[in-house]
């Protein structure tokens, strides 16, 4: 039985969608802050594909007693603070869930793993799913690899490095049979809209100013949702314990270029009755300690687990994630409102 946690959040739910594909019974666990919706994930509980248990990874005994109750033999650990901006402003919550609840889920998983027979006890992973910007910032040149330095330069992604070495630690110390993964930026239906794309969509249909940090000069990998989470099952299938496997989207883009790119879909979808959505774009003073570009080289992945993307441009995946946002407007503000 494989243990999502996160699961109602913008990756877990996606990775959720595509578990339920298989038709294999599953658990999703999620505390349902104001990023992690049960609408996300609804679909697939009634579907009877999935159990959903709210609750949070802090909690070491709805940790173990989940474990047990439901001998679980795979945790994807995707809960985590993540909005840089928000860390910022108040980075307790990042401090609270992403070091402290890593830390609960990692003891209640010990204590359950080393009780498992041997068989149950080589087979049970514990997949913990991080971000690049772990890594710091890079140049105009150059890409993140696994075996890059850790050099986090926000209270999020310092929070999240914490996570990555507490795991790390655990397997090194303990034995526990730990993989980590670290992605580019993602996009994609379901992503809270106060990250980049879905804000840009929600001000464009307002007809709001659309915020660009400083020059938005700033250079992102992007990678859709859907195939970082193909990369994620790879990871679980082929990876090896004790690895990092690194998932990018090859297809860096400038932030001003994304939001151009937005505007040119959304001038295509659904035109304003006067001028184009690119007139409405702004510039804002750029956020503190903003870093210049992040990229991943992923070959480690592609050569030994067979990684491959299903988009195959960004524009393409750009094109798909608009036309959801388009569909699905009731959604944004029924998310918004819980904020």
């Amino acid at each position: 039985m494989i243990l999502i946690t996160g699961a109602a959040g913008f990756i877990g739910s996606a990775l959720a969608h595509k578990l339920a594909c298989f038709q294999k019974p599953f658990l999703m666990l999620d505390k349902l802050s104001y990023a992690g919706h049960y609408e996300n994930i609804s679909s697939v509980v009634e579907s009877q594909s999935a159990k959903f248990i709210q609750g949070d990874i802090q909690d070491y005994d709805l940790c173990l007693k989940v474990l047990k109750e439901y001998s679980v033999s795979t945790v994807m650990n995707l809960a985590a603070e993540t909005h840089v901006d928000n860390s910022i402003q108040g980075p307790k919550p990042f401090i609270e869930t992403n070091i402290s609840g890593t830390y609960a889920l990692l003891e209640a998983t010990r204590a359950y793993w080393s009780e498992l027979p041997p068989r149950e006890k080589s087979a049970f992973r514990f997949l913990h799913i991080s971000t690049d910007e772990v890594f710091g910032e890079l140049g105009r040149e150059g890409y993140f690899t696994e075996a890059t330095s850790y050099s986090p330069r926000s209270p999020y992604s310092a929070s999240k490095a914490a996570s990555d070495h507490l795991v790390r630690a655990w397997h090194h110390t303990y034995g526990l049979p730990t993989i980590v993964t670290n992605c580019s930026n993602n996009y994609g239906p379901r992503q809270f809209p106060e990250k980049l794309i879905p804000r840009m969509i929600d001000c464009a249909l307002r007809g709001e100013k659309l915020p660009v940090y400083g020059k938005g000069e700033n250079i992102r990998d992007w990678i859709h949702v859907e195939d970082h989470v193909e990369g994620l099952l790879l990871a679980y299938k082929n990876g090896e314990v004790g690895e990092t496997y690194c998932f990018g989207g090859r297809s860096e883009r400038k932030n001003l270029d994304v939001v151009t790119s937005i505007c040119k879909a959304l001038d295509v979808l659904r035109p304003r009755s006067q001028g184009h959505y690119a007139d409405l774009i702004s510039f804002v003073t750029d956020r503190a300690g903003h870093d210049f570009r992040y990229a991943i080289d992923d070959k480690k992945a592609e050569t030994e687990l067979g990684f491959r993307r299903q988009y195959k441009s960004f524009e393409e995946g750009l094109m798909q994630t608009v036309k959801w946002y388009l569909e699905n407007t009731q959604w944004i503000e029924k998310v918004k409102s819980k904020k």
